[in-house]
């Protein structure tokens, strides 16, 4: 009896010595992230909105949707209990209708914190708005409802602008910190929020606000969290993206190679669907696409102070999801609220019906039948409130341009082909007023010498292939042909203006032609025009004119005023001049719906590449950085035969 007694007492003796350690380790064996990525207020999914049943399964294509990620939320929380994390890597507004009250409302915040996000950090698009607008938005959150925490470490406020101030005070009100640290099933965490290189590069209304290094940043970070707090886990959310032409590439994998002590990246603003983590350096990245369409589960087994790569699974988020009732009466209510404080006052209603169409029109890096209409929708729009004289057609709008950054979703016909407000807004959602403070980019119109118009053709032939699809240019009323073979700056061969409706004539884009031509914009991309040759040494510098030839110093004189007999500027926004374009066709089946007109069903063959080392190809229109190249290259040639002989 006495030798049971002595077992019994070893036995629990060390039971209690392994609960002991464990306690102190305190470290759940396995660990769970579920993350999203540039949601853009899609919270109604991806496709038609009158398609979308979140509460039936089994009846519509359209993908994504915030009451179908919060029951996988709930689910994964049901099953890994505590040991879980929820995190989104920025973007989670801006590209729908939903972010037409976020000043007033915070209703992005609101709905992931009540969906169970723990932690989200600010993406480029959070400053769309200006910085006293997100500090409106940040406010508003916190006083109807709260927000998840919010992190982001490398903002650098400009002390002697007051127009950041606003946002500067929240900030230090704790609504936004450079990290946070949280403890789930004993687990200690330390999360930060890092804004990209790139993403800074595109988010010119944050001014005056500045991003300092990232990678500076970041190692920052991680020496506070280790050092000072002791954390186990260390995870960056990270609006900088991958590079997804190049395996293994970007900035997050930069950042990754860059900084010691970084266990996971949540990596954002690319849009990048990783079906599969990419470890670097002993740092785990990963990104779940864009728009809700996916959910990603990261799981982690803890050692000590090491974490191991377990699983991981991209959810989809589809129509075998039936989606949380109470997240979608949120959205139900908000989506009334729209209706009635902002589109009520407009004429529309959220889900009126405004076009149909037999087909879809997509976006590609490409000639596109979406940005086609759109291009097109611009110059129709400008010549609706601009008719222009009886000095002749020239006052009419010549060309549009539309970045594909811009254009933000496709058009699907779904079920009934029809297509609500709801559905044209997310085409064309981004912005904010100059004038008027109000969501949505205005029209501008300026005038520009032939040479300019082939400079501004140059950033789809040279810029974008090394910056990027966002850099992409649809183009209206032209056609034009460019050699990707040539020299940088100088690939277009020839331009043609019209329609193909009224016939093309070519455009002497000599210097010696003065002749001024009327081009149309969103102010975000007519901006970038402007300060195009800043980015490429002086090569495009392009000079926004007014009618006479006088250069335009602010290019809030250059708006679109909607209704000149009233003071002050009413400016176009560019979605209400999509919406009126849509709805402005033909009713072709005579059912009281206009048609998108079948022209568009295919691009209509504006941008054409054709590669080719023929020397006519080569040197047709060239300007001087392809006969600087070429004075360059027999210099170097003759060099190389003077030392050979």
């Amino acid at each position: 009896m006495a030798c049971q007694s002595k077992w019994f007492l070893w036995w629990l003796s060390m039971c209690l010595g392994l609960a002991l350690i464990t306690a102190q380790a305190g470290h759940a064996e396995a660990f769970t992230i579920v993350h999203t990525n540039d949601l853009h207020s899609h919270f109604l999914g991806v496709g038609p909105n009158i398609d979308y049943t979140p509460f039936v399964t089994g009846d519509d294509a359209t993908v994504g949707g915030i009451s179908r990620i919060a029951t996988v939320i709930k689910g994964v929380r049901k099953e890994a209990g505590e040991a879980v994390v929820v995190l989104d890597g920025g973007d989670f507004m801006m590209g729908s209708l939903f972010h037409m009250v976020a000043p007033e409302e915070g209703f992005e915040l609101r709905i992931l914190k009540e969906c169970g996000y723990d932690v989200l950090t600010l993406g480029n698009h959070e400053f769309d708005l200006k910085p006293e607008g997100l500090a409106r938005i940040l406010r508003s959150a916190a006083k109807m409802g709260g927000a998840p925490q919010i992190v982001a470490a490398n903002t650098v406020f400009d002390p002697d602008d007051t127009a950041d101030d606003s946002l500067e005070d929240v900030f230090q009100n704790g609504l936004v910190k450079p990290f946070t640290i949280i403890s789930r099933a004993g687990v200690k965490i330390g999360i930060f929020g890092l804004l990209g290189e790139d993403a800074s590069d595109v988010a010119p209304f944050a001014a005056p606000l500045t991003f300092a290094d990232p990678i500076q940043t970041a190692q920052a970070m991680v020496d506070i969290l280790k050092s000072e707090h002791r954390v186990d886990l260390v995870i960056c959310l990270s609006h900088s993206g991958l590079d997804s032409s190049e395996k293994k590439a970007g900035e997050d994998v930069r950042l990754a190679k860059n900084v010691d002590g970084i266990d996971v990246i949540i990596s954002a603003h690319t849009h990048t669907l990783l079906r599969e983590p990419m470890i670097v350096e002993d740092t785990i990245i990963v990104q779940a696409g864009a728009y809700g369409r996916h959910v990603g589960v990261l799981k982690l087994s803890l050692d000590d102070t090491v974490s191991h790569f377990q699983a991981y699974e991209q959810i989809e988020i589809n129509d075998s999801i039936a989606g949380d009732r109470h997240i979608q009466t949120m959205v139900d209510e908000a989506r009334e609220l729209i209706s009635l404080t902002v589109l009520n006052a407009k004429g529309f209603t959220f889900d009126q019906i405004i076009a149909q169409t037999r087909f879809d029109l997509t976006l590609k890096e490409a000639d596109s039948n979406l940005g086609n209409l759109v291009a097109d929708s611009i110059r129709w729009s400008i010549d609706s409130y601009q008719q222009g004289s009886a000095e002749g057609p020239k006052e009419r709008t010549d060309v549009a341009f539309e970045s594909n950054g811009v254009i933000r979703d496709n058009i699907f016909k779904g079920k009934t082909g029809m297509l609500a407000v709801c559905d044209l807004f997310r085409v064309v959602p981004l912005g904010v007023g100059m004038m008027d403070e109000t969501p949505g980019y205005p029209l501008v119109s300026i005038y520009l010498y032939p040479h300019e118009i082939k400079k501004a053709l140059e950033v789809l032939t040279s810029v974008y292939p090394m910056k990027g699809s966002d850099y992409f240019l649809q183009v209206s009323g032209l056609k034009f042909r460019y050699n990707p073979n040539r020299v940088i700056f100088d690939r277009v061969v020839d331009i043609y203006l019209g329609d193909d409706a009224q016939g093309y004539e070519k455009l002497d884009t000599s210097r010696s032609n003065t002749t001024l031509y009327k081009v149309g914009g969103n102010i975000y991309n007519t901006t970038f025009l402007k300060l195009i040759g800043d980015f490429t040494w002086g090569i495009l510098t392009i000079v926004p004119k007014d009618k006479n030839g006088d250069p335009i110093n602010d290019l809030r004189d250059a708006i679109v005023d909607t209704d000149p007999e009233t003071a002050g500027i009413q400016e176009l926004k560019q979605w209400e001049a999509f919406l009126a374009f849509a709805g402005s066709f033909e009713d072709i089946d005579s059912n009281g719906i206009p048609d998108i007109p079948l022209v568009y069903q295919i691009p209509q063959a504006r941008i054409i590449q054709e590669t080719s080392w023929n020397p006519v190809m080569f040197f047709k229109n060239a300007t001087y950085p392809t006969w600087l190249a070429t004075l360059g290259g027999v210099i170097l040639l003759t060099g190389v035969l003077v030392l050979a002989l």
